[in-house]
């Protein structure tokens, strides 16, 4: 469960990202999206809490 929340939470971060200019050692701007058990998650769930690991992978699942 917490692999596919950590995937789906890199595609949201990377829809986040290309639609700003961050900068290195910026704060990740907050997101929400559908969770694989229907509700939602945002990234501030997690704020002070644990800490979150965000991937990008230009491509992935593409075929290309």
């Amino acid at each position: 469960m917490k692999r596919f929340t950590l995937l789906f939470l890199s595609f949201a971060m990377a829809n986040a990202l290309a639609a700003t200019h961050l900068k290195v050692g910026d704060k990740a701007p907050d997101f929400t999206l559908s969770s694989t058990t229907g509700g939602t998650i945002s990234l501030s769930d997690y704020l002070g809490k644990q800490q979150v690991v965000v991937g990008f992978f230009p491509a992935a699942f593409t075929g290309g």
